[in-house]
């Protein structure tokens, strides 16, 4: 299939008519062929770098897939009150689950579990070394937060915790308790997302 027939039926059905791969294509004017033999956009965005398009080609690529993470992030009202790990995991995936990169974050919550704001603590493989309970929780005082909900990303895509993650939940929960904040929960963001809370774990 080539731009072209893309073009004819996007003009005789809509867009919403087209795959994901064939807007890309329209977009970017990269040839068909080469976005239809991967099979989502996720493995796309994955993959770019080593797909044989110019690289202004990539460029544009890349443009789309940050510009989407940046809608999906203003459509999520902030102010909002976070009810569920599934709110949490909403408000953040799209901006963590492609990160290179391990980060922990904590989202500051006021009395009403409004989110006050969300801070990045560390970046790299989580240890206990770097993720300290007094930068986490220096934050939360300085913003007089009342409590607050820890969230790390795994780039594997398997956002099962590791016994780092629940060793590092645990000593953060004991001092939010002796400091009078809360942790509410730890969410871990992959493909999916996990809960430490709905696991049991805190």
């Amino acid at each position: 299939m080539n731009r072209q027939l893309i073009r004819e039926r996007a003009s005789k059905y809509g867009v919403n008519s087209l795959m994901d791969f064939e807007i890309l294509a329209l977009l970017t004017n990269i040839k068909v062929d080469v976005l239809q033999e991967l099979k989502s956009i996720n493995e796309i965005r994955e993959k770019v770098d080593r797909l044989e398009i110019t690289d202004l080609q990539k460029q544009k690529l890349k443009a789309l897939f940050d510009i989407s993470t940046r809608i999906a992030k203003e459509n999520t009202d902030i102010k909002d009150s976070i009810k569920s790990p599934k709110d949490i995991a909403e408000l953040l995936k799209e901006e963590m689950r492609y990160l290179k990169k391990e980060e922990f974050r904590i989202v500051l919550l006021d009395t009403k579990n409004k989110v006050i704001d969300i801070k990045t603590i560390s970046v790299g493989s989580l240890n206990a070394s770097i993720v300290h309970p007094r930068e986490v929780f220096k934050e939360a005082i300085l913003r007089s937060s009342a409590s607050i909900i820890l969230v790390h990303n795994h780039p594997s895509g398997n956002p099962s915790p590791s016994h780092e993650d629940i060793n590092i939940t645990k000593r953060l929960v004991e001092a939010g308790d002796l400091i009078g904040i809360k942790v509410l929960d730890h969410v871990i963001i992959g493909d999916g997302y996990t809960s430490l809370k709905e696991e049991g774990i805190i």
